[in-house]
């Protein structure tokens, strides 16, 4: 397909491409495809889901870097000392920040309780409740979008500033993404309507009543965002003359430290990033909708893709693989 068929494919779509709003290819440092659908403009943003994780593994990093954070096996509950541990609780101690970037911390539920931390006065503390447990450290994976609010906390602990400020001063800023700003209404009518809503979003950040932003959901980015993202981590944290998180960090977030079940396509697990083929250098950063952030190490491409909600969308990765990558003028560069 060329640009002009691959756009009229999306735009009559009515499956999986459906929700599809931006596209976004960044080769070399340079746009090699951008696209926008359903009225969306290329400066719009969108609520890009459990994206937002990728993100916080980058910003986890950049406190690293700086010496804000010594390393990542710091225990969780050294950054809290004012935290009142339940009675009995004894694993809470042995959870280190690590356990939460790979998704193998232990926690108290069987089913993630978004009612009691969503509509608590600080979602970080209410994500502490909930963390250890009996069984102690297992190392099993346990995907925990509510857990990971915990990484919030201890950046804001850590730099001394709260966790979006932080982010666009390290982060956004030097790669050219327009500032982020809270989004401060927590109101169970406002969170529902942040996730559904199909119109253009600016570029905010979900926050809880704190103004403490969200860790495993709520950022909302263009396409172009995402694939600038995907370009840092591509050339291994560096932008232009920049080194924005060191190189040895960005190689330990990619490595694999799990290998996934059924339910997450059998790809491999780093800090919150996955690995989806084992003899491929293809990393991404995977959201609920389809949302992505795709990078080819072999390719030197990454990808940015955002959209609509739309439940149970996984296959990103493959279209990016098949639809996206394949338009090409010559093996090194997108048509458009």
């Amino acid at each position: 397909m060329n640009r002009e068929e691959f756009h009229r494919f999306i735009e009559t779509s009515t499956g999986n491409e459906s929700n599809i709003l931006q596209i976004c290819a960044i080769r070399d440092g340079k746009i090699v495809y951008d696209d926008c659908w359903h009225s969306f403009a290329p400066r719009d943003a969108m609520n890009v889901m459990s994206v937002t994780k990728g993100v916080m593994a980058l910003l986890t990093g950049i406190a690293v870097t700086k010496g804000f954070i010594p390393d990542v096996d710091r225990p969780v509950i050294s950054y809290f000392p004012e935290y009142t541990v339940k009675r009995g609780e004894k694993t809470i101690y042995d959870v280190t920040i690590r356990h939460l970037l790979t998704m193998t911390a232990p926690y108290k539920y069987r089913s993630e309780p978004w009612k009691k931390v969503c509509t608590s006065e600080d979602w970080t503390v209410a994500a502490l409740d909930l963390l250890g447990g009996r069984s102690g450290i297992t190392g099993e994976f346990k995907y925990a979008t509510l857990g990971i609010q915990i990484l919030t906390g201890i950046l804001e602990k850590a730099t001394g500033e709260k966790c979006i400020d932080f982010a666009n001063r390290n982060l956004f800023r030097p790669l050219g993404i327009p500032d982020i700003v809270p989004h401060g209404d927590s109101s169970k009518e406002d969170q529902l309507n942040y996730v559904m809503s199909k119109l253009p979003r600016k570029h905010e950040w979900y926050c809880d009543p704190k103004q403490t932003v969200t860790a495993g959901w709520g950022l909302c980015l263009s396409a172009t965002d995402m694939a600038k993202i995907g370009d840092l981590v591509l050339h291994g944290g560096r932008h232009g003359d920049e080194q924005i998180l060191s190189e040895e960090y960005v190689k330990d977030m990619l490595t694999p430290k799990q290998k996934l079940g059924e339910m997450f396509a059998f790809m491999e697990y780093g800090y919150l990033w996955y690995k989806p083929h084992k003899d491929k250098e293809v990393y991404a950063a995977i959201g609920d909708c389809g949302n992505i952030i795709y990078v080819d190490m072999t390719e030197g491409i990454s990808v940015g893709i955002n959209g609509t909600f739309k439940p149970r969308i996984f296959d990103r990765v493959e279209f990016i693989e098949t639809k996206v990558i394949p338009m090409k003028k010559t093996h090194k560069h997108l048509k458009g």
